[in-house]
């Protein structure tokens, strides 16, 4: 996510990093290479000028502290002023405490819309809410049927109906919620290659008859400066309430996530990565702004830990820690809940440091693919003891997953020595040893 961006920021603070005390000069350098990195990055032109200008004038008031370097300084303005200009705060959606929360999801075809909706859909629904998706993308063809498909993944129910009339559809829906007792109505509207006249009549008619509790605009932010100027457009339209932004785990540039904010005045509230139904986030300027320096997302991490992984399975994981019993079942308990979390490229650049460790690494999503067959390969007897494994087995554990000799030998010793890296760690250190083991 915004590699690009946050190494070529990390390269431009290198000129003051070295040097004893801030001065105009090493200011003025270091920020014409960061107004450069930010123009490259696609970043609106106004923005970069106005983000460089306010930098420029805190580091040029502030006088370097003994315990502090010039590079932290100017870095830890540069964090506030990325903090202000993504928004500040997290802005929360709005959900209504009684009755009908109805939700407006609204964008240009190919953003992530129907996606999106289902993820919404997900998210409150592991919240306790009743929800009913609405496909109101009545021109698409596979519009509804990817809905359905969808909804049924999440055990969230789809209303349609036959007539291709959008406005039809929602005033139905909403008659249909009432009488099922649905507390929350997702609208999924349909989109155009362009922003043209007739979309925008219909979106508008569809907010004057649902009146919602919250309107979305979601874009696509790997297409820059477009993604700016459809959010422009549609919000003079609409006026919706805030913007998710997809396909930011894509993006290694940064401009649609950087101008967005400033340019339309609307909060960023969700940024959604990958086509899993659980990888969609709450939005907050301050962990970005992080992890576009270099400094990782810890509290997200944390927080996606704890979605995924209950109390009860802490507790047993580190009892069996304890014990110095963590098996090859054990083992591929934890893989599966790391999968749970998101991509391992996500997870990974959401630790400090990490990210720009990996540059030129290529992250492979797939990596645990190879672990889990050459475990599922394995007998129960196999997985509880691993020093039975012989030749004669490990030749069959190889031959049933589909992998060579070399792949299971290289597993049973990567796995043996995170044996004795865990026998020294409590609860807290697992996820330092987790993080340690080599998948080949």
């Amino acid at each position: 996510m915004l590699e690009d961006l946050s190494l070529k920021i990390d390269s431009a603070l290198k000129k003051v990093r070295g040097q004893g005390r801030l001065t105009e000069k090493n200011i003025s350098d270091t920020l014409r290479e960061i107004r450069r990195v930010l123009l490259d990055a696609d970043v609106n032109y106004k923005v970069a000028k106005d983000f460089i200008e306010s930098v420029s004038a805190k580091a040029l008031g502030k006088e370097v502290i003994a315990s502090i370097t010039p590079g932290q300084l100017i870095t830890k303005i540069i964090y506030d002023e990325l903090t202000l200009l993504l928004g500040g705060s997290h802005d929360e959606i709005k959900l209504n405490g009684s009755g009908i929360t109805s939700i407006l999801v609204v964008g240009l075809q190919g953003s992530g819309k129907t996606t999106f909706s289902a993820k919404l859909a997900k998210r409150l629904l592991d919240n306790g809410r009743k929800i009913l998706l609405v496909a109101a993308d009545v021109y698409r063809p596979a519009a509804i049927e990817q809905l359905k498909i969808l909804g049924a993944q999440i055990n969230v129910p789809v209303f349609s109906i036959e007539e291709k009339n959008a406005l039809k559809v929602v005033s139905e829906s909403l008659i249909f919620a009432k009488e099922k007792n649905f507390d929350t109505v997702i609208v999924d509207t349909a989109g155009r290659l362009h922003v043209d006249e007739d979309m925008m009549t219909e979106v508008s008619g569809i907010k004057k008859i649902i009146d919602p509790t919250e309107s979305l605009f979601v874009v696509d932010s790997m297409t820059g400066q477009d993604a700016v100027n459809s959010a422009k457009a549609f919000n003079e339209k609409v006026n919706y309430d805030g913007i998710v932004l997809t396909k930011l785990d894509g993006d290694s540039r940064g401009g649609a996530a950087l101008s967005i904010r400033a340019v339309v005045g609307k909060p960023i509230k969700f940024i959604s990565n990958g086509e899993k139904l659980n990888a969609l986030e709450s939005f907050f300027p301050d962990r970005l702004a992080s992890r576009i320096l270099g400094k990782g997302d810890i509290i997200s991490l944390v927080e996606k830990a704890q979605e995924s992984i209950g109390d009860r399975e802490v507790e047993e994981l580190e009892e069996k820690l304890k014990k110095n019993k963590f098996d090859f079942d054990d083992f591929l308990k934890q893989i599966k809940l790391i999968k749970k979390m998101g991509s391992l490229s996500s997870l990974l650049g959401m630790i400090p440091g990490l990210g720009n460790q990996l540059k030129n690494a290529k992250i492979d999503d797939n990596a645990f693919i190879k672990v889990e067959a050459i475990i599922n390969s394995m007998t129960r007897q196999e997985r509880k003891s691993p020093k039975i494994l012989n030749g004669n087995r490990r030749k069959r554990i190889a031959k049933g997953s589909g992998t060579s000799i070399q792949d299971v030998n290289r597993l049973l010793k990567q796995f043996g020595e995170m044996q004795k890296m865990m026998s020294k760690f409590s609860k807290k250190g697992f996820g330092d040893s987790l993080a340690n083991f080599k998948f080949n």
